[in-house]
């Protein structure tokens, strides 16, 4: 299964950009999305940025992605595999949702 994370543009140069969620932050590219820019959201696959979000769906998506989240917990029979990135974002959004989702 491939995941996008919508991530919020803290910051661009040149190509790269830091992207944040739930207080976890990583360098991305937007080689392509050049028409980011920042406070814009984009869904984010193997540190690329894919495509640009309105706000409105990008919470919506991260709400979708939390109610994944407490679905899958526990799940460990080898059928809910993610890369680390990936867990590792969807960990901050269940570890940060009065932050991230309004």
């Amino acid at each position: 299964m491939c995941l996008a994370i919508p991530t919020l543009i803290t910051s661009i140069e040149g190509t790269s950009a830091r992207a944040e969620i739930g207080g976890v932050e990583r360098t991305i590219s937007l080689a392509l999305t050049p028409e980011a820019r920042v406070g814009d959201y984009v869904l984010v696959h193997t540190g690329f940025a894919i495509g640009v979000l309105d706000e409105e769906e990008a919470q919506e998506t991260l709400r979708l992605l939390e109610e994944l989240a407490e679905f899958y917990t526990g799940e460990t029979n080898g059928e809910w595999r993610m890369a680390n990135d990936e867990l590792e974002m969807v960990s901050a959004i269940r570890n940060s949702q009065s932050a991230i989702l309004r």
